[in-house]
């Protein structure tokens, strides 16, 4: 079970430089996707290190709800999957998933494969939050998907499309296999959409085409959709970031940690999967030492991770601090002048924040550029953090892909407003780790991707 967090959480500052190692959780990510990939391969899979949070659960429970079997052990991280070989159980179901984004995405996508009539629902945000480029190129490849209530269209802009008309969830999708062929999919808004296809196309009735209408977001998020589905033995043909071709095929077991030959013995273990540590919840503990000085040591994740966001000791490195990497494990330290950087982040926008938390501290303005997507996430994350960063007296400009961020030398002490959104509330505590003064509302919102954030962080002193 998650910590119980009360409703405002103060942060204690650090007396003294930073000298830790820590360990954060499993991928939310590789989680999510090996979830679904292992529930269309033919047989069990164990995924080691896997993520226990809101988000995942939704998505085990989901996949649950569609009669597959997913035995989740929260005390060894391990979740084991029993997939039916691109089959889904249950002809009817009800899904809810909060506001898990990613499980909408690939759930919508998934059940198409399967034959019967499902509905799929979210919390208030999560209807807020637009999904329609999935749908169209769903039903270009002959799915039905519908909203539930024509109230939830709005208008969203396009850097290519102009006005676009979204939907968003609550959906009926009323399947009957996935016909495929050919479909044309905007890759600005998400890239969870493309994803989602691209995981679900080896299943559908003929070969999948899907070609790219829009510059691609989040890239490194597809290419960790790509480099699991080669794990699980499915090889894509691409164009760059411009088009993929799919062929029909089925997902294997993974060979890691796998002999085939033992796979027929009665009562042998399933073949093991194991999750990265999550590069996301990482960069929080990457940036502690650009704040405070001193150093972390982050175990179990390295450079050569599958996940993009791993690209944030890139920018750390830019602003001054020192990464080394050893054993898996990664040291980042900080110094005494921090830099401030002009960063394009739309491939990791998920980092964004936690960058305009070390903003302030740098000696020269940080200006975070590319991020518009991220005004469609858990809340709007642009206006949230500019909003709460003036609230902290820093000097900060709102733009509408991203900010500039002026150095603070003297901080007001608040409390934060975190919108519900885990990321706000895990960016916003490092500023506490050398501002008196500031607390966090709602701490329990980094349920969503990381229930013991604030146990992790509190081992920092």
């Amino acid at each position: 079970m998650p910590p119980l967090y009360p409703s405002s959480l103060p942060i204690r500052p650090l007396r003294r430089p930073l000298n830790a190692t820590v360990r954060v959780p499993g991928s939310k990510s590789l989680t999510n996707r090996a979830l679904l990939i292992a529930a269309l391969a033919n047989g069990q899979t164990r995924l080691t290190n896997a993520l226990f949070s809101d988000d995942s659960r939704y998505f085990a429970n989901a996949l649950r709800a569609l009669g597959f079997d997913v035995h989740m052990d929260e005390t060894n991280s391990t979740m084991t999957v029993t997939g039916l070989g691109g089959k889904i159980p249950a002809q009817r179901a009800e899904l809810f998933i909060g506001n898990a984004g990613t499980a909408a995405r690939f759930l919508t996508a998934f059940l198409t494969l399967a034959h019967g009539e499902y509905l799929l629902d979210g919390d208030a945000r999560m209807r807020e939050r637009p999904i329609g480029d999935l749908v169209e190129a769903l039903e270009q490849l002959g799915a039905s998907v519908t909203t539930m209530d024509d109230r939830r269209q709005t208008v969203l802009p396009s850097v290519v499309h102009g006005l676009r008309s979204e939907i968003c969830p609550p959906l009926k999708i009323l399947a009957n296999g996935l016909p495929g062929g050919k479909a044309r999919l905007a890759g600005d808004i998400s890239s969870q959409f493309l994803s989602a296809l691209l995981m679900v196309a080896p299943y559908a009735q003929t070969p999948v085409e899907i070609e790219l209408t829009t510059d691609l977001n989040s890239q490194p998020y597809v290419d960790m959709t790509l480099a699991v589905m080669r794990d699980f033995g499915v090889e894509v043909q691409r164009n760059g970031y411009r088009s993929f071709t799919i062929p029909l095929t089925a997902y294997r077991l993974p060979l890691t940690n796998y002999q085939p030959a033992l796979s027929a013995v009665e009562g042998s273990p399933p073949p093991t999967y194991p999750i990265e540590s999550d590069a996301t919840a990482a960069s929080y503990f990457f940036a502690a030492p650009a704040i405070c000085g001193g150093r972390v040591k982050v175990e179990n994740i390295s450079r050569r991770s599958k996940q993009g966001d791993i690209a944030f000791l890139d920018v750390l490195t830019q602003m001054g601090c020192t990464v080394q990497e050893t054993d898996n494990c990664l040291l980042i330290t900080g110094h005494s002048q921090l830099r401030g950087i002009d960063v394009d982040m739309r491939d990791i926008p998920d980092t964004a924040q936690t960058l305009a938390a070390i903003a302030p501290f740098a000696d020269s303005p940080t200006r975070i550029r590319g991020i518009a997507s991220a005004r469609l996430k858990e809340t709007d994350r642009i206006h949230a953090t500019c909003t709460e960063l003036t609230r902290l007296g820093v000097r900060v400009e709102e733009h509408p892909d991203g900010m500039t961020i002026y150095p603070c030398q003297t901080f007001k002490p608040a409390s934060i407003q975190t919108y519900n959104d885990h990321r706000m509330a895990m960016a916003f505590s490092l500023i506490g780790l050398r501002v008196e003064g500031i607390v966090i509302e709602n701490p329990s919102c980094v349920s969503k991707t990381f229930p013991n954030f604030f146990e992790i962080l509190g081992k920092l002193s």
